[in-house]
């Protein structure tokens, strides 16, 4: 027996360990066909109260995502207690005259993305079976992204759940039948498997089968005009498939998945993502500063140059290098920032800022490149190193924490650099946050389907949030916005019923079980549809029904057998009113 090893080994011969998920037998997701693993981005440790990142990675976790500059001979130097001018920022919103309807804001950011679906995936389908065409048209992709929509917001455990007996859902079940739906998920496709580079040859793409995808949703988030405080993290679209592009973080609260790189603003609306592929090389025209630094110099490509935007980052992202090359396009930022990043830096040790108390803190400044940088060390729970190019530790503030050896709240001292990277910082993790609540959880072989259904989340919530903003500038109230399911739920309704044709029903059955069924899936009062809806002019026709039901026309109080067949409404068809055509006209 090897007593080398006996007792264990010592900590700098230890082999890492390698987490391996074991397969979930409900979620047979991919097909074996992706490429050899690649380098994998460290995970990101712990997260304060505060919203820091506390951990000290390794030194040789470090080097392979930052490169440590050559040459560079910093001091620091105490600053003085002067508060720096905040610079202007020179852009502005675009004030919003009206507020569209909500399946407007859904549309202008999926219309050509709609279009390559039905393209590529009829072709993907003859391709498989030339006698077996798809034959699938634009409304048709339409009303499968509307019913999984639907989907996300009733979020039953199995998809034919929502056709059958005991549980159907009428505004997907009279939208399309199961077997077409299943039918279009199967042959769901985006690019032209032909032109695919096989794997090892140059220009593959490890993101092919969904690259146009990508490609258009990223265009179309380039063009939503920009909020001055932005930032950039990372989220997780959780898959526990079988993957190489799968990845860990246990810090999240989903730990397996597909890692996103993001730029947002501190409203969670999205300007620019990257899907982590494996090795992140530099961006286009710029230096490189490794990985952590060239993800945000790509993300940041889109932002407009000299116009003090503020950029805000953790300290994975974060160095010197970094803000430098941020502060040379004008985009002034802030973000927490490991020790290890700041050269010859002379900080008091975390020893003795613990036995002086929670709210100490301490302030250097440096120049590297003719760029002014601004270092703060704070101690709360721990302490924290935060790096800017235009924030300072001044003017404090006082915030309340609670002290555990005296059993009450007690007021600390926080530096105003603290507040702002506070305050700033939480756009990706509220767009992860508003994506949760209603996440279309539809399982598949193919591994692309994963992506796809998040971003159309994703799509979701930013159009909402464009609705909010939109709403808010135009003056109207809080209570009065649509909340995320009732946006959602409308967007699903007009990709489902707009312009298109009622199926015709079958003959009713004459049995008292049927009678039955009928008074149980009687609901509430019939709500009235979407504009895009009832405004469409297509198959809106006057039907009898043996009860009565009061008009839906504003300001019309009657009491009719007449209704909408499409929009299922009572609306007054007579000859001294007819709020039916003035129901679907106005």
């Amino acid at each position: 027996m090897n007593t080398l090893t006996f007792y264990g080994r010592k900590r700098s011969q230890a082999v890492d360990t390698v987490l391996i998920l074991p397969r979930d037998e409900s979620e047979d997701e991919l097909d074996g066909s992706d490429e050899e693993n690649e380098e994998e981005r460290p995970v990101n440790e712990g997260v304060s109260d505060d919203g820091f990142d506390q951990s000290e990675v390794e030194e040789k976790e470090e080097e392979q995502v930052y490169i440590k500059a050559k040459n560079v001979d910093l001091t620091w130097k105490n600053s003085r207690k002067s508060i720096p001018p905040v610079p202007q920022w020179k852009a502005r919103l675009p004030q919003a005259t009206k507020v569209k309807a909500p399946i407007d804001y859904f549309r202008n950011l999926t219309q050509d993305i709609t279009e390559n679906m039905v393209t590529q995936s009829n072709l993907y389908a003859t391709q498989c079976d030339i006698n077996k065409p798809l034959n699938v048209t634009f409304k048709e992709i339409e009303k499968f992204i509307g019913i999984a929509q639907y989907m996300a917001v009733f979020n039953f455990p199995k998809t034919r759940m929502y056709w059958s007996t005991a549980a159907r859902v009428d505004c997907i079940a009279d939208t399309m039948t199961v077997n077409r739906w299943e039918t279009i998920k199967r042959y769901l496709h985006f690019s032209n498997n032909e032109e695919q580079i096989p794997a090892g040859q140059p220009g593959h793409d490890r993101l092919f089968k969904i690259r146009p995808l990508l490609t258009a949703l990223k265009r179309n988030f380039n063009g939503v005009p920009m909020h001055e405080m932005l930032c950039v993290d990372e989220q997780i679209v959780p898959f526990k498939g079988k993957s190489s592009l799968k990845q860990y973080n246990p810090k999240k609260p989903k730990h397996w998945g597909y890692k996103v790189f993001i730029l947002a603003d501190c409203h969670g609306i999205i300007y620019n993502f990257e899907v982590y592929t494996g090795k992140i090389t530099q961006a286009e025209g710029k230096p490189d500063i490794g990985a952590s630094g060239n993800i945000v110099l790509k993300l940041c490509s889109v932002i407009p140059t000299n116009q003090s935007f503020k950029l805000f980052f953790d300290n994975w992202f974060c160095g010197i290098d970094l803000q430098v090359q941020l502060e040379r396009m004008k985009i002034h930022s802030v973000g927490t920032v490991k020790s290890s990043r700041l050269p010859n830096y002379t900080f008091t040790d975390d020893k003795t800022m613990k036995e002086k108390g929670r709210g100490t803190f301490e302030e250097k400044e440096t120049k590297h490149d003719g760029v002014n940088l601004r270092a703060v060390k704070w101690h709360d729970n721990r302490s924290v190193h935060l790096l800017s190019t235009y924030a300072a530790a001044h003017p404090t503030t006082l915030v309340k924490r609670w002290d555990k050896k005296t059993q009450k709240m007690v007021e600390v001292v926080r530096p105003n650099i603290v507040s702002i990277y506070n305050k700033s910082m939480r756009g990706v993790d509220l767009l992860d946050s508003l994506i949760a609540l209603y996440r279309t959880k539809v399982r598949s072989k193919k591994w692309y389907l994963r992506l796809f259904f998040h971003m159309m989340d994703m799509v979701m919530v930013e159009a909402w949030l464009l609705y909010k903003r939109d709403s808010t500038n135009c003056g109207v109230q809080q209570k009065e916005q649509l909340s995320l399911m009732d946006f959602k739920t409308e967007v699903a309704c007009c990709l489902c019923k707009e312009d298109t044709i009622c199926s015709k029903r079958g003959r009713p059955s004459l049995s008292v079980q049927a009678g039955f069924d009928q008074k149980r899936r009687r609901g509430p009062i019939a709500p009235v549809p979407p504009a895009p809806v009832h405004l469409d002019r297509i198959d809106h026709w006057s039907v009898y029904s043996e009860n009565r039901g009061r008009c839906k026309y504003p300001g019309c109080n009657g009491i009719i057998k007449v209704k909408c067949m499409k929009c299922d409404v009572f609306l007054c068809h007579t000859p001294d009113k007819n709020c039916f055509f003035s129901f679907h006209t106005q």
